[in-house]
């Protein structure tokens, strides 16, 4: 029935930390194809098919639970980021008169959720029918310095359309901060099959948040007009991503956080974010309920880890388009508070949805 999918159940069965690890396959009506992991609730595959109707695995992955475990390189490949994603600066947050202390990861700051974050833990999982699985976690009062305990879901749901759903639901019995997100990295052309630098992305936002030479934001909201970062019009990757604009020198090209617009209600999904191969004619188009897009276009990779079809993962070879609210969000009054208090419930949504053109 999963005729495209390559990775192997067996190969993803493991003992991880005393639970037990698996491989889940997802199919939609209208025939993509997905293969996730509860260990870090991550996309191994997803095959969704071009303008000519060939099919092809557009997410960046590896072929082996356990090079997920022992990583080299890059580690949030198609993971479940939490309990914060994005930066924190010094690792270091105020909540209530109380400061905590997070694992620095990060050069001088802590990274989507520290040393073992989400993306590292097996996840327990649900799977009911072959359009939807869920996973859920427990994260104890003090796992990685971050207070309360924090009981999470996550679910992805292959809707009408090839749309993947991904929703979180979280409460904790002690006020913390949570800002999960969704780390896969895409290549519309397929995995390893040259960079993302002619991809045509568009950002419906008018601001992003400047940051110093460590990414973590200053504080500004700053317009994108006249810079590298206005995406409004639909604009390559790689156009303006070697500039000598002192914002992409901090991070080596695009790793940054754009302001969308607010939701007329409460978990209203807003227009994010596309991109688009003009090679293969596949378009993707992100919406979210989230105040917040991180675009990071793979300037670390090195090309010295091979995913899962051989080919290396090299500069600039996947795009991640992380929907969440701002980095450094506890230490800014000013952006939307990531806090989560005992009784109230987290509830955030995003859609990951493929067409041709």
């Amino acid at each position: 029935m999963f005729e495209h999918i390559k990775m192997k159940r067996e190969d993803f069965r493991a003992t991880v930390d005393g639970k037990e690890t698996d491989l889940f396959f997802l199919r939609g009506e209208s025939g993509d194809e997905l293969a996730v992991t509860n260990f870090g609730a991550r996309i191994v595959e997803w095959w969704t098919r071009d303008r000519n109707g060939l099919r092809e695995d557009v997410v960046l992955g590896l072929d082996h639970v356990d090079k997920y475990v022992h990583y080299t390189g890059e580690r949030f490949l198609g993971a479940t980021v939490g309990r914060y994603g994005n930066r924190v600066a010094g690792g270091r947050f105020t909540l209530d008169g109380e400061s905590y202390q997070l694992p620095v990861n990060n050069g001088p700051n802590s990274l989507h959720g520290g040393l073992k974050g989400f993306d590292l833990v097996a996840w327990d999982a649900v799977q009911e029918d072959e359009r939807s699985v869920r996973f859920s976690l427990f994260s104890p009062d003090g796992d990685e310095g971050y207070p309360g305990n924090l009981r999470v879901e996550m679910t992805y749901t292959l809707a009408a359309g090839n749309a993947l759903e991904i929703e979180w639901r979280a409460e904790t019995d002690k006020p913390t901060i949570f800002n999960p997100t969704h780390h896969s990295y895409f290549n519309l052309h397929g995995e390893g099959k040259g960079t993302v630098l002619d991809h045509v992305l568009t950002i419906h936002a008018d601001q992003f948040t400047p940051v110093d030479a460590s990414l973590i934001p200053d504080g500004r909201l700053l317009p994108v007009g006249g810079t590298p970062f206005d995406f409004r019009v639909p604009t390559p990757v790689g156009a303006r991503i070697a500039g000598e604009d002192e914002q992409l020198r901090y991070g080596k090209g695009y790793d940054h956080n754009w302001v969308l617009a607010p939701p007329r209600e409460p978990l209203d999904l807003v227009p994010a974010a596309s991109l688009y191969d003009p090679v293969s004619g596949r378009l993707l188009e992100l919406a979210t309920t989230t105040p917040g897009l991180q675009v990071y276009a793979g300037n670390w990779f090195d090309g010295l880890v091979k995913g899962k079809n051989g080919l290396p993962h090299g500069l600039n070879g996947g795009i991640a388009l992380e929907p969440q609210h701002f980095p450094d969000s506890p230490n800014h009054p000013r952006f939307p508070s990531t806090v989560l208090r005992p009784g109230e419930i987290y509830r955030q949504k995003c859609v990951y949805r493929f067409s041709c053109r």
